[in-house]
């Protein structure tokens, strides 16, 4: 057993009001949000505070104001630190030790010993694919071999909130679909797993609720298309494929809020639309009327790279 026994009463992980300052830079700003089970991602530009961020719900920083708790307790005390497994982007390994040695050494200070050490040790390793290369020195493993050897550590004592900074850098693409297999087998047993990535596709298709961060605040928070609903102001691009696509499109244009439709090659049509919400209903209303079979209808621009570019023109503007 471990040191600490988890308090599942209180909220896995909460920022309450949160600031974060070195001097005159304001680093987080006024972040209050609580991390939910399943993926999370932590999007945002270089300086937005993604670092500060990780650092203070890891327990390495300490707010200038507001709480970082995680299951009620301060998120520096090794109470609160007993319930999260951190994998950092950057390495800092005892180069001579073996992999194995390097998580069994973890897994002891999280206190465990004797058979259930080895165990933990074994399992961590074979979770990442590393059970049949732990032996070597950590001097001798690539890039990706090191990433899987810090997640393997981070998840020794079965963390119930792993914090993952780009866990795939520089992972051979057959090592990311495995190690994203990991990710979501974990988010499925209940582990809520925030992970930070500068690529945005990976938002795309893995995570469940994405933090948008600029200027040291979460200006946006939830699904990838919860979050481009907020975003009125901004025009959305649909895909339709239909039996009579000239003449669905002669109706659209009279519609208040499609600002323009085109026929792609293949015949598809390409609308783009403003208040999406009221111009879906329109559509659905021309549709039944006019008895128009419908293939395929889709948002083109509700992927994370999107949505960043959409939120980041609009807190430009304030």
């Amino acid at each position: 057993m471990t040191a600490t026994a988890h308090d599942t009463t209180a909220p896995l992980l909460e920022f309450a009001g949160v600031s974060k300052w070195y001097g005159p830079v304001i680093a987080v700003n006024d972040v209050t949000v609580r991390l939910e089970p399943g993926i999370t991602g932590l999007v945002g530009p270089n300086g937005a505070g993604k670092s500060t961020l990780i650092r203070l719900l890891t327990g390495q920083l300490r707010p200038s104001l507001g709480e970082v708790r995680v299951r009620g307790r301060r998120a520096w005390s090794a109470a609160a630190k007993s319930h999260i497994g951190y994998c950092a982007d950057t390495d800092a390994f005892y180069e001579e030790m073996s992999g194995q040695a390097f998580v069994r050494t973890v897994a002891r200070w999280h206190g465990f010993t004797g058979r259930e050490l080895a165990a933990r040790t074994a399992a961590a390793l074979e979770q990442v694919g590393m059970a049949d290369r732990a032996s070597r020195p950590l001097a001798s493993y690539s890039k990706g071999m090191r990433q899987r050897i810090k997640l393997a550590q981070a998840l020794v004592h079965a963390p119930e909130l792993l914090v993952l900074d780009e866990p795939l850098n520089g992972v051979d693409p057959l090592g990311r679909e495995e190690l994203v297999h990991v990710f979501t087998g974990l988010a499925a047993r209940g582990t809520a797993v925030l992970l930070s990535s500068h690529i945005l596709d990976e938002m795309d298709w893995l995570a469940d609720r994405v933090l948008f961060l600029y200027r040291g605040r979460i200006i946006a928070a939830g699904s990838l298309p919860e979050i481009r609903q907020t975003l009125a102001d901004h025009p959305l691009n649909i895909r339709i494929s239909v039996d009579r696509p000239r003449e669905l499109a002669a109706r659209l244009l009279m519609v208040e809020t499609v600002q323009a439709v085109q026929l792609a090659p293949g015949g598809d049509l390409l609308i783009q639309v403003h208040r999406p919400q009221e111009c879906y209903r329109a559509l659905a209303e021309l549709i039944c009327a006019g008895g128009f079979q419908v293939e395929r209808l889709s948002a083109t621009d509700v992927s994370a790279e999107a949505i960043f570019d959409y939120l980041m023109q609009t807190a430009r503007r304030l």
